[in-house]
């Protein structure tokens, strides 16, 4: 009599389980990207630089529409030198201090990201660079495919808004105004 009773305890379990699996496996609610590219340009009158990492890493929750985002400050390569590169990781974006750029927050429409598409969104959140947190909103291209989100954004940033100073001695070279590019897919999380 102990026998059948083990053996419909199993059946259970395992109905269940499979019930429950087949619940997880509808549309993914999250997706993630942990290789987006963030570029920027400062041109100033005496001066080009540029700059870009592939360390822009990140995720989207589809149901709710909310977002964070992160990239260490350290992975910018492409400088006009290694002396420029040091110096925008010591002296101006104090890297060993604040050592990561983010933006989190939410979408401002009322899109449905599980919809294939092309939306023209704003993200509407709080962008920490160099340890100060300013209120930003940026407009978004996202294309909604097949098990994967594709956004780019070209937007800049104000030096001043985020307290990075440049000494007068350099401020020719240095734009006050930074523009930056993103690029990131973003696939299902697991």
């Amino acid at each position: 009599m102990q026998k059948p009773l083990f053996s419909q305890i199993i059946v259970i379990i395992i109905i269940s389980g499979i019930v429950l699996l087949g619940s997880f496996q509808g549309s993914p609610v999250v997706f993630t990207c942990k290789d987006g590219q963030v570029s920027f340009l400062s041109d100033a009158p005496l001066e080009m630089i540029k700059a870009s990492s592939k360390n822009l890493s990140g995720a989207i929750n589809i149901s709710d529409r909310s977002f964070s985002f992160l990239v260490p400050t350290k992975t910018f390569e492409g400088f006009n030198s290694s002396l420029q590169r040091t110096h925008f990781n010591e002296d101006y974006m104090e890297s060993d201090i604040y050592p990561n750029t983010t933006f989190k927050g939410k979408i401002i429409e009322e899109v449905d990201l599980s919809q294939p598409g092309t939306y023209q969104i704003r993200a509407k959140g709080k962008m920490n660079i160099h340890g100060l947190e300013n209120d930003r909103i940026i407009k978004c291209n996202l294309v909604v495919g097949d098990k994967k989100i594709t956004v780019k954004a070209t937007f800049t940033v104000f030096i001043e808004d985020h307290a990075i100073s440049i000494p007068s001695i350099v401020n020719q070279k240095i734009a006050e105004e930074i523009k930056l590019d993103v690029s990131l897919i973003l696939l299902p999380s697991q």
